[in-house]
């Protein structure tokens, strides 16, 4: 067993955000949709522990989701 083994990080894939109203959200049944303010062309983002460190696109292949990473975001000097 490796010290990394136990080592966790929050890891989200965001395909792109909505600003929707809570009364529209609970309306919302099984199979509704929401658009998204990005297109079928725009990068996917990659964050971990919040910060954004990678763009790529979804892939998919029958029933399998993938995540190809296209550009490893270079952190910024603070």
């Amino acid at each position: 067993m490796s010290v990394l083994d136990s080592i966790f990080v929050d890891m989200s894939v965001v395909l792109g955000s909505a600003r929707v109203p809570i009364r529209q959200i609970l309306k919302m049944g099984r199979g509704a949709m929401v658009a998204l303010d990005c297109g079928a062309d725009d990068p996917t983002l990659v964050y971990v522990n919040g910060e954004l460190v990678a763009k790529g696109k979804i892939l998919v292949e029958g029933d399998q989701m993938s995540l190809e990473i296209s550009e490893v975001v270079q952190r910024t000097a603070n």
